[in-house]
């Protein structure tokens, strides 16, 4: 299995053998979640690794298809709209897949799974669920194959989208499998779960109105940037608020680093085993900022206001909202100009620095204190060893 035991045994699988699956051991367990009796070795995880070698495989499929066909979905998986390539290459969908299959084959010795569906949900289950468990690798669905052969699969999870938490809510009901959910009322879906009611019925009947051109044209209506972590031992107040000036001042070098602007920010606080319901809060900027001096201080302020005494805090997430390309034009008559222009040229450099040396080449004295995580974080990429 893959994994980083450096981080305790509470640390996740990130992946795992098909003789591990064998055994009844899960994807995304935790260490200590495998049962003693079964022998297995660990691999760390090669982040920087895996991300070469996606983008080796990306560059294979642009020597057949054009970007704007292809939308790259995780580290290991894209979508393809292959319809027009069908005719140029003269070949059937099935076909196709195979020649994309035995390129990435070819050139890296990686064995491909591909999903053939007549829309992206479509394709998506079939590879999902379909393309395991056949000798080519390659899953084919249609709406009318989707509702023969996997209407009645169980459990719910093995749908894209579906959490635990969804299946619970429709186990409310009655509702094991995706027969099910198409013979609920709606109404009672959209009572349950609001407007992903919508989402739910048509994944139901196998049906996806998303197209690749949605995909590719789609504009967010707002920005932001977000940066959330796990803390292996219960911290307290004080050592967590030392990790989340840590968080604090690398999104504010990412937004620099961007050119972008915030005004405003998020926090989010998890407590240990949810011992008490998760805190947090928003709140809007006086100007918008790029200023880790003003926005570490409106951080401060609000962790003050809404982190609860006396219990350990296992998660930290902060966020820069309503990012934006303009500086505020109006200024204030509390703040020195020229104090401004320095600390952006000041975070300019660190930016500059950080990205020729890596992110360890300048630290601050806080970086240094037992609990921060900055320094160990700043090697890793994903949040997983590099």
């Amino acid at each position: 299995m893959v994994a980083d035991p450096t981080r305790g045994d509470g640390a996740i699988t990130l992946a795992i053998s098909p003789a591990l699956k064998a055994l009844g051991v899960k994807n995304r367990y935790r260490i200590f979640e495998i049962p003693k009796h079964i022998q297995y070795e660990i691999a760390m995880p090669r982040m920087r690794k895996y991300i070469e070698v996606s983008a080796q495989i990306y560059g294979i499929y642009l020597q057949y298809i054009s970007p704007d066909d292809i939308h790259v979905y995780s580290i290991d998986e894209v979508f393809i709209d292959a319809t027009p390539y069908l005719k140029t290459y003269n070949c059937k969908a099935k076909d196709f897949a195979k020649l994309l299959m035995n390129a990435v084959m070819e050139k890296t010795g990686i064995c491909a799974t591909a999903g053939i569906g007549t829309n992206l949900y479509l394709a998506k289950i079939a590879m999902d669920i379909v393309a395991k468990h056949v000798p080519e690798h390659i899953g084919i669905l249609t709406e009318e194959l989707y509702r023969k052969c996997l209407w009645k699969h169980q459990p719910l999870t093995d749908f894209w989208n579906v959490g635990r938490g969804t299946a619970a809510r429709l186990a409310k009901y009655g509702v094991y499998d995706m027969q099910g959910i198409t013979e609920l009322p709606e109404e009672v879906l959209y009572k349950e779960f609001g407007i992903k009611a919508e989402f739910i019925i048509d994944h139901a009947w196998g049906r996806e109105p998303c197209t690749m051109a949605d995909i590719h044209n789609y504009r967010g209506k707002s920005r932001s940037l977000s940066n959330s972590q796990i803390l292996f031992e219960d911290y307290d107040v004080d050592s967590a608020h030392i990790v989340m000036k840590e968080m604090v001042e690398n999104l504010v070098l990412e937004l620099v680093e961007n050119n972008l602007y915030a005004k405003g920010i998020s926090l989010y606080i998890r407590y240990s085993k949810d011992c008490i319901p998760a805190t947090g809060g928003n709140m809007k900027l006086e100007q918008t900022s790029c200023s880790i001096r003003k926005i570490q201080a409106a951080f401060d302020k609000l962790y003050i206001d809404k982190v609860k005494i006396g219990y350990g805090i296992r998660q930290i997430g902060i966020a820069l909202t309503d990012l934006t390309y303009e500086p505020d034009m109006q200024l204030s008559f509390f703040d020195d100009h020229k104090d401004d222009e320095n600390e952006m040229q000041l975070e300019v450099a660190m930016v500059g620095i950080r990205n020729k040396y890596g992110k360890n080449a300048l630290l601050k004295g806080f970086n240094l204190f037992d609990k921060a995580t900055g320094i160990k974080r700043n090697t890793m990429i994903g949040g997983h060893n590099g």
